[in-house]
């Protein structure tokens, strides 16, 4: 690549990246990794507290609930020996060694308070199961929630009674938030040691995105081969494997544009120095007549290199129009762009005293293209059929529909083609010699370099309605992909 190529592209890019800043705020891949990891785990952070407090709940509850249905037990046992009857402290309804926040209560099966303290509520239904196993449930004594353990039993005398023990869960509560506190508060250290971890570890994983980095910006300007796909990580093989598909075209691209200066200027080298000598000869020239012939030769010359730049000019926008083309793709009917090539060189045939014919169904052709380089396409192969058919000879253009392809063909009469020089005619300025015409040597290449944009097919082949072996005629084809209608409607094949 070039000083000036780089220096252009760069300053693309600039402006590029300058023109899309205000709009748009250029991303941070670290940036996004990193929200992405930690928003989620702050998220989660809460609801993890919550469930660990739960969790801590279940497991205080579990000794606690044992304990009171131990406590239960130990005061069923002795209603079950000793009777309802209650000495001391022990009937103002506080269970045996314990604080005030546990209460017990015998009750009747009617309801009355045999013992104990008043305050504890009977069960919702006197109805629930007598037997004999401890229930537990939970109720409110006044501000206190408690929890309750009763069970039925049967003294030495008398009915069975309803022993219940009540426990404050003020310590279980306690118990739970030591519990969560203990998992909690170890967490705030580790949370911003995981963040720094994880800071520095993202830090260390996009180290080989710097290193690639560092090595696309050591390359010369000229360098434009491929990016060795070993040496960066395997997660960004695609993005390396994209750039160098980028490299390549470009590569071609500048390939292109050198080839073409220097065919150019090979080209236009002679018929300019033709130009300078025969007006130098002009200008010796004293008889009017000789100055006349010497003016005509200078205006033949003239066209020819006119002709000859025309081409260069159009060869160079068939290469370097490619990706141009396929944005500029829409649906056209053929027989337009065609029907307008053969109406802008019909004077030059007529001049020839040629017969030009027009063959088209009445039904569009609808093809995918860009109407232009169709347009130059078809002019191309009509100039060089008329070019090389001599006078009162007979030139068709026929378009036809053939299932999925439409086809372009344009028949002559002329010299034709060898067979063995059907291959190198579509090289640039490749002519077949003793045709005794006058051409750049470009007309075919630009048809091939067209039709290659649009996908078709492209083929040389003997006039079969010819029978002059001096003049076997010549018949190119184009297919060109067809494409459905605008209304939906299928195309119809033509025979």
């Amino acid at each position: 690549m070039s000083a000036g190529a780089s220096t252009a592209l760069a300053t693309q890019e600039q402006a590029a990246g300058e023109k899309a800043a205000p709009g748009k705020r250029q991303r941070s891949l670290f940036g996004e990794i990193l929200d992405w990891m930690l928003v989620p785990l702050l998220l989660v952070w809460p609801v993890a507290i919550g469930i660990t407090f739960l969790v801590a709940q279940a497991i205080a509850t579990q000794p606690f609930d044992q304990g009171l249905q131990r406590r239960l037990g130990v005061i069923a046992q002795w209603v079950a020996s000793s009777g309802v009857s209650l000495p001391g402290a022990h009937a103002a309804g506080a269970a045996p060694g314990s604080s005030p926040d546990l209460l017990m209560q015998l009750r009747a099966a009617d309801g009355r308070v045999l013992a104990g303290n008043a305050q504890l509520p009977a069960p919702p239904d006197n109805a629930w199961p007598r037997d004999g196993a401890a229930h537990l449930r939970d109720a409110s004594i006044g501000e206190r929630s408690m929890r309750i353990a009763w069970r039925w039993v049967q003294p030495p005398r008398g009915p069975e009674v309803l022993v219940q023990v009540a426990e404050g869960l003020r310590q279980r509560s306690e118990l739970a938030r030591n519990i969560v506190r203990g998992v909690i508060l170890p967490q705030f250290v580790i949370v911003p040691i995981s963040i720094l971890l994880v800071w520095f570890g993202l830090g260390q994983g996009i180290i080989p995105l710097d290193e690639l980095q560092a090595r696309i910006r050591r390359r010369r300007p000229d360098d434009l081969s491929p990016i060795d796909q070993r040496e960066a990580p395997e997660e960004i093989a695609p993005l390396v494997d994209s750039i160098n598909g980028l490299l390549g075209r470009l590569e071609q691209s500048i390939h292109t544009r050198k080839r073409f200066i220097a065919d150019a200027a090979h080209q236009l080298k002679t018929p300019l120095a033709g130009l300078r000598m025969q007006a130098e000869l002009a200008q010796r020239q004293t008889d009017p007549e000789e100055l006349r012939t010497s003016l005509r030769q200078i205006e033949i010359s003239v066209v020819r290199t006119t002709r000859l730049v025309n081409q260069l000019l159009a060869l160079a926008r068939a290469e370097n129009h490619g990706a141009l083309a396929q944005r500029g793709a829409v649906l056209l009917d053929l027989s337009r762009p065609v029907r307008e090539a053969v109406q802008e060189l019909a004077p030059l045939a007529l001049a020839r005293s040629q017969e030009l014919e027009f063959d088209a169904p009445e039904q569009a052709l609808w093809v995918r293209g860009n109407a232009v380089m169709l347009q130059e396409l078809a002019k191309n192969l009509l100039d060089n059929a008329i070019a090389y058919t001599p006078a009162h000879g007979r030139i068709v253009v026929r378009l036809r529909q053939l299932d999925e392809h439409v086809l372009l063909a344009v028949e002559d009469t002329g010299l034709g083609i060898a067979p063995q020089e059907r291959e190198m005619v579509f090289r640039p300025f490749y002519r077949v010699l003793g045709t005794g015409q006058d051409g750049s040597g470009l007309g075919l290449c630009i048809v091939q370099e067209i039709a290659r944009q649009h996908g078709a097919a492209l083929s040389l082949d003997d006039n079969p309605h010819c029978t002059d072996p001096a003049h076997p005629g010549l018949v190119v084809c184009l297919q060109i992909p067809g494409a459905p209608s605008p209304d939906g409607a299928p195309a119809a094949s033509a025979p």
